[in-house]
C-alpha cells in the first residue's frame, strides 16, 4: 500500500507566469509546476515532484539493464587528474572540465564520464577471461563545465546519467554487449513514453569506432538529423557521408586567370562573374595543431566546423586569424586557390577529380577559371565536411533527406580497445596468454528524459506525463465543500490501497478553479473530481491525455483505475 500524498502537505509551489528566462517548453513548465528550482546557472534543485519522476526513469533503466545481467556499481565524482592526463582527456576536454586542487595542490576533476575509472576497476577485479564478459553501470551526477547553460534541465552543468560499459575478449563478444544494450535502450524508452529515433553518430572526445545515437525528436532540441522519407536512414548531421561522385571526363580549356577587384567572398564572386555559386570553389583556410591547412568545398555550401573537428580529432582545429595572414604573404585573403598552394589541402568528395572550377588565383583582386581537380591542384585529403542541407542525397538510396530537431537521450559506441591499451588491461586467455580486453560505452541523459518527456507530452494546459514515470497514478481533487473533500480522502485512500500512487489535493481556502488548474499544469494521467454530485457519491474522472471525462460512482471509478 502507498502512502497518499496531500497536498496541503507537499512542498509544492505553482507559478501562473513563465520564468523570465525560460526558453523551452520543458524549462517553462517545470519550474511554474514546482518540479524543479534554480539554484545557480545550469544547476538545479529537484523538488519533491521532479524528484519522484527522475527516480521512475532511474527505476525504468536499472530494471532494463538488470534484465540484460549488467551489474550496478557506483564509482566517486571526485576524481584523480592522472587517469584522464593517461587517456589525454585532461587536456582534450579543455574548458568543459571542473577542475580543483586538493589542500596539498594534487590535481582533480569532477567526473563528466568515466571510462578511465572503470577500465582501472575491471582491471584490479578481472584477470582471467573466466571473469569476461562483465557488463557495470551507475546512475550518477556528471559534471561539465557549459560555457553557456540553458534550457532548464537540458543543458545543465551537473546532471544525472546512466553510464555503463561492457568488457569483452573479443570483438564478436563485444558486438553482442553493443547489441544487448541497443536492444535494452529501445525497451527503455518505449517503457518512459518517447518518441526516439536510433541515428548513426561519431563518436567524439569518448573515442572509438561504431557509434549510435537515441535522438527524441523536439523542437526544443539543440542536435540536428537527418531522416530519409524512403528508406530507414537516419544519422547526426555530423555523420551523414556523401557518395563520391565518378571522375569527371569532360574536357576543360586551359586555366585563366580573371580581373575580378572587391570580389572576396563567394557571393560578391558569382554576382561580378554572373554564376551561380554553384560554379565556384571555396577555400576556408583552417589550423590544425596550429598548422595552416586549406578546405575545399563547392561554393553554394558551407563547411561543417564540427564535422571537420570530428574527422581530425584529436587535433585541434581553429580558423586561421588576420595574424596568420600576415605571416604568410602567399596566402592572399579573399583570392585564396589550391593550385600551387604549399599546403595540407582537404576537398569534400564534391571536389572530384576532373571537376573545374572557378577559385582564386593567389592574386590581389584576381580569380582564375578552370581550375581542374588532378589537373591543376592535388586532394591531400578527401572529408565529408559540408554543412548537410534538406534535400541532399540520401546515402542509401539517394532519396533527399528532411532535417529534424532533436534531444540526444542515449549514446552507445564501440570502443574497442583504447582505453584498454592506455591501461594496459589485459587477462589471461584460455591459451595461457594475455589477451587484450575490448569495451564498449553506453549512456542514458536520466535528467535529460525528463526534459524530453515534457517537450513531446505537454500541452497548452500543462505537464502531461506517461503513467510509468508520472509522479503519482492519480490527482483526487476536492472542489472544496466538506462533503467533496471527505469523498476525495475516502476515494483516495481505497486507491491507495489498491496499490495506486495517489495525489490528492484537500487544501482548505483554495479555490476549485485553482486547484484544476493545478492538476492540469502538474500532469498526472488520470484527475478524479469529487464534485458538485458528491452527495450522490459520483465523481468526474478525466484523461489527461486525451481531455476525455465520465461520471462514475466512487466504486466505478476505482475499479476503471485499477483495471
Amino acid at each position: 500500500m502507498s502512502q497518499v500524498q496531500r497536498m496541503s502537505r507537499l512542498m509544492v509551489k505553482t507559478l501562473r507566469d513563465d520564468p523570465a528566462d525560460a526558453e523551452t517548453l520543458s524549462h517553462k513548465l517545470l519550474v511554474r509546476a514546482g518540479y524543479v528550482r534554480r539554484t545557480s546557472a545550469g544547476i538545479w534543485s529537484w523538488l519533491p515532484l521532479g524528484k519522484k519522476v527522475l527516480d521512475n526513469i532511474s527505476r525504468v533503466v536499472r530494471e532494463e539493464m538488470d534484465a540484460i545481467g549488467a551489474q550496478e556499481v557506483l564509482l566517486p565524482a571526485l576524481l584523480p587528474r592522472e587517469p584522464y592526463e593517461a587517456s589525454g582527456r585532461w587536456e582534450e576536454y579543455g574548458d568543459l572540465l571542473f577542475r580543483l586542487k586538493d589542500r596539498k595542490g594534487a590535481d582533480y576533476l569532477l567526473g563528466p564520464t568515466h571510462e578511465e575509472i572503470f577500465t582501472q576497476v575491471v582491471k584490479d577485479q578481472c584477470t582471467s577471461y573466466k571473469d569476461l564478459p562483465v557488463m557495470l553501470y551507475q546512475i550518477q551526477t556528471k559534471y561539465r563545465d557549459e560555457a553557456r547553460p540553458r534550457s532548464g534541465v537540458l543543458r545543465g552543468r551537473e546532471f544525472q546519467m546512466k553510464d555503463s560499459y561492457s568488457f569483452d575478449t573479443t570483438d564478436e563478444g563485444l558486438a553482442e554487449s553493443y547489441a544487448l544494450h541497443r536492444a535494452a535502450y529501445q525497451k527503455i524508452f518505449a517503457r518512459l513514453g518517447l518518441d526516439f529515433r536510433i541515428v548513426s553518430a561519431v563518436s567524439g572526445a569518448m573515442g572509438g569506432s561504431a557509434s549510435e545515437e537515441f535522438l527524441a525528436p523536439a523542437a526544443a532540441g539543440e542536435d540536428t538529423f537527418v531522416d530519409c522519407p524512403a528508406c530507414d536512414y537516419a544519422a547526426n548531421t555530423e555523420a551523414v557521408t556523401f557518395a563520391a561522385p565518378a571522375p569527371a571526363t569532360a574536357e576543360h580549356g586551359p586555366v585563366e586567370e580573371l580581373d575580378t577587384p572587391d570580389t572576396p567572398t563567394i557571393e560578391t564572386l558569382a554576382a561580378y562573374l554572373g554564376v551561380p555559386a554553384s560554379a565556384t570553389l571555396k577555400n576556408l583556410l583552417v589550423k590544425v595543431d596550429g598548422e595552416i591547412t586549406a578546405v575545399g568545398v563547392p561554393g553554394d555550401r558551407e563547411v561543417d566546423l564540427g564535422k571537420l573537428g570530428e574527422h581530425l580529432a584529436p587535433a585541434v582545429v581553429e580558423l586561421v586569424t588576420a595574424e596568420d595572414f600576415e605571416d604568410r604573404p602567399e596566402l592572399v585573403r579573399g583570392y585564396v586557390g589550391p593550385q600551387g598552394l604549399k599546403i595540407r589541402y582537404i576537398a569534400d568528395p564534391r571536389v572530384a577529380p576532373g571537376t573545374a572550377w572557378i577559385t582564386g588565383a593567389n592574386k590581389p583582386g584576381t580569380h582564375a577559371r578552370n581550375v581542374v581537380c588532378g589537373r591543376d591542384f592535388e586532394v591531400d585529403t578527401y572529408l565529408d565536411v559540408v554543412v548537410v542541407e534538406e534535400g541532399d542525397p540520401c546515402p542509401v538510396c539517394g532519396t533527399g533527406l528532411k532535417l529534424d530537431r532533436a534531444i540526444e537521450i542515449g549514446h552507445i559506441f564501440q570502443l574497442g580497445r583504447k582505453y584498454a591499451d592506455t591501461f594496459q588491461l589485459d587477462v589471461l586467455g584460455q591459451q595461457g596468454k594475455p589477451v587484450r580486453v575490448t569495451m564498449g560505452s553506453y549512456g542514458i541523459g536520466v535528467s535529460r528524459a525528463v526534459a524530453a518527456l515534457a517537450e513531446q507530452t505537454a500541452d497548452e494546459q500543462g505537464l502531461c506525463w506517461p503513467q510509468e514515470i508520472a509522479p503519482a497514478d492519480v490527482h483526487v481533487v476536492a472542489a472544496g465543500k466538506a462533503l467533496q473533500t471527505e469523498l476525495a480522502l475516502q476515494v483516495s485512500e481505497k486507491l491507495s490501497a489498491a496499490g495506486l500512487r495517489v495525489l490528492v489535493d484537500e487544501r482548505p481556502g483554495v479555490s476549485p478553479g485553482v486547484k484544476f488548474t493545478d492538476a492540469e499544469l502538474i500532469g498526472v494521467p488520470h484527475i478524479l473530481v469529487a464534485g458538485r454530485r458528491s452527495a450522490e457519491g459520483v465523481l468526474e474522472l478525466k484523461d489527461r491525455r486525451t481531455g476525455e471525462r465520465e461520471e462514475l460512482t466512487a466504486e466505478e471509478a476505482i475499479a476503471r483505475l485499477t483495471a
